[in-house]
């Protein structure tokens, strides 16, 4: 299916000639205009299912580009570069290169879930979004985005504890990405935290960083989350071939069990 947005055409495949005279005729400047044509090479045939095999995009395949998608984003809104159901067209199509050209804007999601409830077709966009962000980490085209980093954070929290403590989220989370605690935002929302909240639950947060209380017994539970979690990750490095870092987890396992059972 063709691309026709016009903030699509990359600036580099617009040509114009400043002098230019055919057949005794001046077309100098802009009347010279034209798009050269894109040659692609390197096709990944299998971008696709390797898409397709992480959390959220199990359903692209049902994508008809009807667009909307991209029409309620409210990232797009501020950005027309993103754009999901471009960078949607080019997984289907296997234009990897194309796609990396916005790696660096791709994980930008804010997960507002606009774009699934306009779906027609039940494509999950959000989850193709963060699907995407995942793969190019797995794949190494990028850094870890500061959302990976969150849900990183976020789910170590629970199948540690079992509980969802803000404060501890939110620290862990500046420390692994190296912000401060100290931003003008987060002082001024800590300033409206103690002056709005009633002094019994603004103690029991306090306590609650301390002392890292569990649900009662979680021990099992949080174990069987954890394998399970290591078991899926296990799966998509194997679906996106990345079969050395598979082997290199799985060595790494069995040090820790040797060492833990030493």
């Amino acid at each position: 299916m063709p691309i026709h947005e016009e903030h699509l055409i990359r600036p580099e495949n617009i040509k114009t000639k400043d002098n230019l005279v055919i057949d005794g005729i001046d077309v100098s400047g802009h009347w010279s205009t034209f798009i050269e044509s894109r040659v692609v090479t390197d096709y990944n045939e299998e971008m696709e299912e390797e898409i397709a095999a992480l959390p959220g995009g199990e359903f692209i395949h049902r994508c008809w580009q009807c667009g909307s998608c991209t029409n309620s984003c409210t990232v797009n809104a501020i950005n027309p570069e993103f754009n999901p159901r471009y960078w949607i067209y080019l997984i289907r199509m296997g234009m990897e290169s194309e796609l990396l050209r916005d790696k660096d804007i791709i994980w930008q999601c804010v997960s507002c879930n606009k774009c699934t409830y306009a779906c027609p077709r039940d494509v999950f966009p959000e989850g193709v979004m963060k699907a995407t962000s995942h793969w190019l980490e797995l794949k190494g085209h990028t850094e870890k985005s500061p959302s990976m980093h969150f849900d990183e954070v976020f789910a170590e929290q629970i199948i540690e504890t079992g509980k969802i403590e803000e404060g501890r989220t939110i620290r862990n989370f500046f420390k692994r990405t190296g912000q401060s605690l100290t931003q003008d935002w987060m002082i001024q929302m800590v300033k409206n935290l103690i002056s709005n909240l009633p002094v019994k639950l603004l103690i029991s947060m306090g306590l609650a960083n301390v002392l890292r209380p569990k649900t009662r017994n979680w021990a099992a539970a949080g174990a069987a989350i954890s394998e399970y979690a290591e078991e899926k990750q296990e799966e998509q490095r194997e679906a996106l071939g990345l079969t050395e870092l598979v082997e290199m987890a799985k060595q790494e396992t069995e040090s820790l069990e040797s060492k833990a059972n030493s």
